[in-house]
Protein backbone atom coordinates (compact mmCIF):
# COMPACT_ATOMS: atom_id res chain seq x y z
CA UNK A 1 0.00 0.00 0.00
CA UNK A 2 1.91 2.67 -1.22
CA UNK A 3 1.41 6.34 -0.53
CA UNK A 4 -0.44 7.77 -3.28
CA UNK A 5 1.48 10.28 -5.10
CA UNK A 6 4.39 9.19 -3.28
CA UNK A 7 7.69 10.59 -5.18
CA UNK A 8 10.63 8.36 -5.74
CA UNK A 9 14.23 9.67 -3.95
CA UNK A 10 16.08 7.00 -5.84
CA UNK A 11 16.11 4.99 -9.21
CA UNK A 12 18.07 1.92 -10.10
CA UNK A 13 17.63 0.90 -13.31
CA UNK A 14 20.10 -2.29 -13.15
CA UNK A 15 23.51 0.06 -13.90
CA UNK A 16 22.91 3.81 -13.66
CA UNK A 17 21.82 5.34 -10.32
CA UNK A 18 20.19 8.41 -10.51
CA UNK A 19 19.22 10.71 -6.81
CA UNK A 20 16.63 13.19 -6.42
CA UNK A 21 18.61 16.10 -4.49
CA UNK A 22 16.90 16.88 -1.72
CA UNK A 23 18.35 19.87 -0.94
CA UNK A 24 16.33 21.75 -3.86
CA UNK A 25 12.88 20.72 -2.65
CA UNK A 26 10.13 21.91 -2.35
CA UNK A 27 11.21 24.18 -5.22
CA UNK A 28 13.01 22.35 -7.78
CA UNK A 29 12.96 18.46 -8.35
CA UNK A 30 16.74 18.57 -9.66
CA UNK A 31 18.34 14.55 -10.25
CA UNK A 32 21.92 13.71 -9.78
CA UNK A 33 23.37 10.70 -11.44
CA UNK A 34 26.59 9.87 -9.24
CA UNK A 35 29.10 6.96 -11.09
CA UNK A 36 31.17 5.98 -8.07
CA UNK A 37 30.94 5.58 -4.36
CA UNK A 38 32.94 8.32 -3.57
CA UNK A 39 30.18 10.56 -5.26
CA UNK A 40 27.60 9.01 -3.39
CA UNK A 41 28.97 9.43 -0.23
CA UNK A 42 29.26 13.04 -1.33
CA UNK A 43 25.81 13.50 -1.79
CA UNK A 44 25.02 11.41 1.78
CA UNK A 45 27.37 14.43 3.62
CA UNK A 46 25.74 17.12 2.09
CA UNK A 47 22.46 15.42 2.69
CA UNK A 48 21.43 15.55 -1.14
CA UNK A 49 20.55 12.26 -0.26
CA UNK A 50 19.21 11.57 3.62
CA UNK A 51 17.05 9.80 5.83
CA UNK A 52 18.55 6.88 7.80
CA UNK A 53 17.02 3.84 5.10
CA UNK A 54 17.73 5.60 1.80
CA UNK A 55 21.45 6.52 3.20
CA UNK A 56 21.47 3.17 3.65
CA UNK A 57 20.42 2.13 0.01
CA UNK A 58 21.90 4.80 -1.45
CA UNK A 59 25.26 3.31 -0.26
CA UNK A 60 24.84 -0.24 -0.92
CA UNK A 61 24.20 0.77 -4.87
CA UNK A 62 27.12 3.31 -4.10
CA UNK A 63 29.18 0.16 -3.48
CA UNK A 64 28.03 -1.54 -6.43
CA UNK A 65 28.72 1.12 -8.85
CA UNK A 66 32.14 0.90 -7.87
CA UNK A 67 33.04 -3.29 -7.92
CA UNK A 68 30.89 -3.48 -11.38
CA UNK A 69 33.55 -0.97 -12.71
CA UNK A 70 36.44 -2.52 -11.52
CA UNK A 71 36.11 -5.84 -9.43
CA UNK A 72 38.28 -6.52 -6.92
CA UNK A 73 38.94 -6.99 -3.26
CA UNK A 74 40.62 -3.31 -2.62
CA UNK A 75 38.33 -1.70 -4.46
CA UNK A 76 35.32 -3.08 -2.26
CA UNK A 77 37.15 -2.32 0.85
CA UNK A 78 37.87 1.37 0.03
CA UNK A 79 34.25 1.58 -1.21
CA UNK A 80 32.78 0.48 1.97
CA UNK A 81 34.95 2.38 3.89
CA UNK A 82 34.19 6.24 2.28
CA UNK A 83 31.01 5.21 2.20
CA UNK A 84 30.81 4.31 6.11
CA UNK A 85 32.41 7.17 6.83
CA UNK A 86 30.04 9.39 5.00
CA UNK A 87 27.73 10.41 8.41
CA UNK A 88 28.00 8.81 11.79
CA UNK A 89 24.82 8.32 13.72
CA UNK A 90 22.18 6.30 10.92
CA UNK A 91 23.16 2.64 11.62
CA UNK A 92 21.89 1.77 8.47
CA UNK A 93 24.47 3.08 6.24
CA UNK A 94 26.83 0.39 7.12
CA UNK A 95 24.75 -2.25 8.01
CA UNK A 96 23.86 -2.05 4.22
CA UNK A 97 27.44 -1.71 3.01
CA UNK A 98 28.34 -4.59 5.13
CA UNK A 99 26.08 -7.06 3.63
CA UNK A 100 26.85 -5.82 -0.03
CA UNK A 101 30.73 -6.52 0.98
CA UNK A 102 30.03 -9.69 2.62
CA UNK A 103 28.45 -10.42 -0.50
CA UNK A 104 30.24 -9.36 -3.08
CA UNK A 105 33.65 -11.15 -1.18
CA UNK A 106 31.85 -14.60 -1.17
CA UNK A 107 30.94 -14.69 -4.60
CA UNK A 108 34.49 -14.36 -5.56
CA UNK A 109 36.21 -12.22 -8.44
CA UNK A 110 34.41 -13.11 -11.39
CA UNK A 111 30.81 -13.00 -9.94
CA UNK A 112 31.64 -9.81 -7.62
CA UNK A 113 29.93 -7.14 -9.29
CA UNK A 114 26.53 -9.06 -10.20
CA UNK A 115 26.49 -9.71 -6.82
CA UNK A 116 27.05 -6.36 -5.38
CA UNK A 117 24.45 -5.14 -7.65
CA UNK A 118 21.66 -8.06 -6.74
CA UNK A 119 22.45 -7.20 -2.76
CA UNK A 120 21.60 -3.66 -3.05
CA UNK A 121 18.74 -4.71 -5.09
CA UNK A 122 17.75 -7.35 -2.49
CA UNK A 123 18.20 -4.42 -0.08
CA UNK A 124 16.00 -2.27 -1.21
CA UNK A 125 13.17 -4.67 -2.35
CA UNK A 126 13.14 -5.56 1.62
CA UNK A 127 13.59 -2.21 3.05
CA UNK A 128 10.37 -0.88 0.76
CA UNK A 129 8.42 -4.15 2.16
CA UNK A 130 9.25 -3.34 5.57
CA UNK A 131 7.50 0.15 5.17
CA UNK A 132 4.44 -1.62 4.47
CA UNK A 133 4.55 -3.74 7.25
CA UNK A 134 5.78 -0.66 9.56
CA UNK A 135 2.60 1.43 8.40
CA UNK A 136 0.25 -1.14 9.17
CA UNK A 137 1.51 -2.26 12.90
CA UNK A 138 1.68 1.40 13.30
CA UNK A 139 -2.14 2.90 12.07
CA UNK A 140 -2.94 -0.21 14.23
CA UNK A 141 -0.84 0.70 17.23
CA UNK A 142 -2.14 4.17 16.91
CA UNK A 143 -5.74 3.29 15.68
CA UNK A 144 -8.23 6.28 16.94
CA UNK A 145 -5.84 9.31 16.72
CA UNK A 146 -6.27 11.93 14.48
CA UNK A 147 -4.16 14.31 15.20
CA UNK A 148 -0.86 13.08 14.65
CA UNK A 149 2.82 14.81 15.33
CA UNK A 150 5.88 14.60 13.61
CA UNK A 151 9.13 15.35 13.66
CA UNK A 152 11.75 15.92 10.49
CA UNK A 153 11.22 13.60 7.65
CA UNK A 154 10.07 10.14 7.67
CA UNK A 155 8.33 9.42 4.71
CA UNK A 156 9.12 8.02 0.78
CA UNK A 157 12.08 10.59 0.23
CA UNK A 158 13.62 9.41 3.43
CA UNK A 159 13.00 5.60 4.14
CA UNK A 160 12.00 4.32 0.38
CA UNK A 161 8.62 2.10 0.43
CA UNK A 162 5.47 3.90 2.09
CA UNK A 163 7.63 5.48 4.84
CA UNK A 164 7.90 5.05 8.64
CA UNK A 165 6.60 7.34 10.60
CA UNK A 166 5.30 9.24 7.46
CA UNK A 167 3.82 6.14 6.29
CA UNK A 168 2.04 5.36 10.17
CA UNK A 169 0.17 8.88 9.48
CA UNK A 170 -0.77 8.37 5.32
CA UNK A 171 -1.96 4.55 6.29
CA UNK A 172 -4.24 6.17 9.12
CA UNK A 173 -5.09 8.74 6.94
CA UNK A 174 -6.39 6.34 3.98
CA UNK A 175 -8.30 4.38 7.00
CA UNK A 176 -9.76 7.45 8.18
CA UNK A 177 -9.20 10.59 6.21
CA UNK A 178 -10.48 12.88 9.01
CA UNK A 179 -6.52 12.39 9.91
CA UNK A 180 -4.23 15.19 9.70
CA UNK A 181 -0.48 15.60 11.24
CA UNK A 182 1.41 18.33 12.98
CA UNK A 183 4.76 19.29 11.17
CA UNK A 184 7.77 20.16 13.21
CA UNK A 185 10.05 22.67 11.25
CA UNK A 186 13.04 20.33 12.72
CA UNK A 187 15.80 22.83 12.72
CA UNK A 188 18.50 23.03 11.79
CA UNK A 189 18.17 22.06 7.99
CA UNK A 190 14.12 22.64 8.31
CA UNK A 191 13.68 18.54 7.11
CA UNK A 192 9.96 19.08 7.81
CA UNK A 193 9.24 22.63 6.57
CA UNK A 194 11.05 21.36 3.23
CA UNK A 195 10.33 17.78 2.94
CA UNK A 196 7.13 16.09 4.70
CA UNK A 197 5.19 19.32 4.10
CA UNK A 198 6.07 18.91 0.24
CA UNK A 199 5.01 14.77 0.74
CA UNK A 200 2.04 15.23 2.51
CA UNK A 201 0.73 18.03 0.36
CA UNK A 202 1.30 15.71 -3.00
CA UNK A 203 -0.40 12.65 -1.05
CA UNK A 204 -3.38 14.74 0.24
CA UNK A 205 -3.31 14.21 3.73
CA UNK A 206 -4.55 17.51 6.03
CA UNK A 207 -1.21 19.05 7.71
CA UNK A 208 -0.28 22.49 9.76
CA UNK A 209 3.36 23.22 9.86
CA UNK A 210 4.79 24.53 13.03
CA UNK A 211 7.72 26.25 14.65
CA UNK A 212 9.95 23.19 16.97
CA UNK A 213 9.81 25.33 20.07
CA UNK A 214 5.64 25.49 19.70
CA UNK A 215 5.58 22.08 19.79
CA UNK A 216 5.03 21.14 23.14
CA UNK A 217 2.86 23.70 23.97
CA UNK A 218 0.42 22.49 21.45
CA UNK A 219 0.97 19.24 23.19
CA UNK A 220 0.19 20.76 26.62
CA UNK A 221 -2.85 22.19 25.73
CA UNK A 222 -4.09 18.72 24.29
CA UNK A 223 -4.03 19.27 21.17
CA UNK A 224 -2.36 16.57 19.75
CA UNK A 225 -3.31 12.73 20.36
CA UNK A 226 0.26 10.95 19.44
CA UNK A 227 3.68 12.19 18.24
CA UNK A 228 5.06 9.48 16.39
CA UNK A 229 9.05 9.64 15.01
CA UNK A 230 11.57 8.03 12.91
CA UNK A 231 14.52 6.83 13.96
CA UNK A 232 18.31 6.60 13.11
CA UNK A 233 19.71 4.51 15.76
CA UNK A 234 18.43 2.78 18.19
CA UNK A 235 20.82 1.23 20.60
CA UNK A 236 20.55 -2.28 22.24
CA UNK A 237 18.37 -0.85 25.72
CA UNK A 238 16.10 1.00 23.43
CA UNK A 239 17.53 4.47 23.58
CA UNK A 240 16.69 6.41 20.57
CA UNK A 241 19.01 8.77 18.42
CA UNK A 242 16.83 10.62 16.15
CA UNK A 243 16.83 14.46 14.58
CA UNK A 244 17.55 16.88 17.23
CA UNK A 245 14.72 17.98 19.29
CA UNK A 246 13.16 15.21 19.63
CA UNK A 247 14.11 14.36 23.15
CA UNK A 248 11.58 17.02 24.02
CA UNK A 249 8.86 15.96 22.36
CA UNK A 250 9.41 12.80 24.19
CA UNK A 251 9.32 14.81 27.19
CA UNK A 252 6.32 17.09 26.40
CA UNK A 253 4.11 13.54 25.04
CA UNK A 254 4.92 11.69 28.77
CA UNK A 255 4.37 14.88 30.91
CA UNK A 256 0.89 15.25 28.93
CA UNK A 257 -0.11 11.24 28.81
CA UNK A 258 -0.21 10.69 25.40
CA UNK A 259 1.74 8.06 23.04
CA UNK A 260 5.37 8.48 21.70
CA UNK A 261 6.29 5.83 19.40
CA UNK A 262 9.08 5.32 16.81
CA UNK A 263 8.47 3.53 13.53
CA UNK A 264 11.47 2.32 11.90
CA UNK A 265 13.41 -0.95 10.28
CA UNK A 266 15.29 -3.39 11.96
CA UNK A 267 18.40 -2.17 10.18
CA UNK A 268 18.38 1.05 12.68
CA UNK A 269 18.81 -1.25 15.70
CA UNK A 270 22.74 -1.61 16.75
CA UNK A 271 22.80 -4.19 18.88
CA UNK A 272 26.17 -3.83 19.60
CA UNK A 273 25.54 -0.23 20.96
CA UNK A 274 24.59 -0.89 24.83
CA UNK A 275 23.04 2.42 25.32
CA UNK A 276 22.12 5.99 24.01
CA UNK A 277 25.40 7.26 25.20
CA UNK A 278 27.48 5.41 23.04
CA UNK A 279 25.63 6.97 20.07
CA UNK A 280 28.08 9.04 18.04
CA UNK A 281 26.11 12.07 17.53
CA UNK A 282 27.05 14.27 14.01
CA UNK A 283 27.30 18.09 14.44
CA UNK A 284 27.43 20.08 11.83
CA UNK A 285 28.41 23.30 10.15
CA UNK A 286 27.76 26.52 12.51
CA UNK A 287 26.43 28.12 9.17
CA UNK A 288 23.35 26.20 9.58
CA UNK A 289 22.32 27.97 12.02
CA UNK A 290 23.29 31.29 11.60
CA UNK A 291 21.98 31.66 8.23
CA UNK A 292 18.55 30.92 6.92
CA UNK A 293 19.79 29.80 3.62
CA UNK A 294 22.38 32.03 2.09
CA UNK A 295 20.94 34.89 4.79
CA UNK A 296 22.73 35.60 7.87
CA UNK A 297 20.82 36.12 11.03
CA UNK A 298 23.23 36.73 13.13
CA UNK A 299 26.74 38.05 13.98
CA UNK A 300 28.78 36.07 11.55
CA UNK A 301 31.12 34.54 14.25
CA UNK A 302 29.01 33.52 16.53
CA UNK A 303 29.82 30.41 18.07
CA UNK A 304 27.16 27.82 17.44
CA UNK A 305 26.37 24.17 18.44
CA UNK A 306 24.83 22.11 15.59
CA UNK A 307 23.85 18.70 16.93
CA UNK A 308 22.08 16.78 13.89
CA UNK A 309 20.77 14.34 16.55
CA UNK A 310 19.69 13.71 20.53
CA UNK A 311 19.30 11.04 22.17
CA UNK A 312 15.36 9.67 23.41
CA UNK A 313 15.87 7.23 26.33
CA UNK A 314 13.65 4.69 26.17
CA UNK A 315 11.43 5.20 29.24
CA UNK A 316 9.76 8.09 27.36
CA UNK A 317 9.12 5.51 24.34
CA UNK A 318 5.69 4.58 24.06
CA UNK A 319 6.26 1.64 21.69
CA UNK A 320 8.85 1.10 19.25
CA UNK A 321 7.28 -0.13 15.50
CA UNK A 322 9.55 -2.24 12.73
CA UNK A 323 8.58 -4.89 10.64
CA UNK A 324 9.55 -7.76 12.85
CA UNK A 325 7.06 -6.57 15.41
CA UNK A 326 6.50 -4.12 18.17
CA UNK A 327 8.20 -3.66 21.15
CA UNK A 328 6.44 -2.36 24.03
CA UNK A 329 7.50 -1.37 26.62
CA UNK A 330 11.11 -0.71 24.77
CA UNK A 331 13.53 -2.31 26.85
CA UNK A 332 16.63 -4.90 26.34
CA UNK A 333 14.73 -7.41 26.27
CA UNK A 334 11.64 -6.18 23.98
CA UNK A 335 14.23 -4.88 21.18
CA UNK A 336 16.11 -8.21 21.27
CA UNK A 337 13.18 -9.97 20.77
CA UNK A 338 12.24 -7.98 17.44
CA UNK A 339 15.06 -10.31 15.72
CA UNK A 340 13.27 -13.79 16.59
Amino acid sequence: MAAANAAAALIWDGAKLALLDQRSLPDAEVWLSPDSAEEVAQAIRCLAVRGAPMIGIAAAYGVALDVTREPGLGTLERAAQTLCNARPTAANLAWAVNRVRTAATLAGPSQMASAARGEAEAIEAQNSAATEIIAASGADLLAGARRLMTHCNTGPLATGGCGTALGVIAELARRDPSVGALVCESRPLLQGARLTVWELRRMKIAHELLVDSAAAGLIQRGEVDGVIVGVDRVAANGDIANKVGTYGLALAANAAGIPFVVAGPLSSIDLATPSGQEIEIEERDGDEVRRFGSTLVTIADTPCRNPAFDVTPAHLVTALVTEGGVAKPVDTESVARLFS
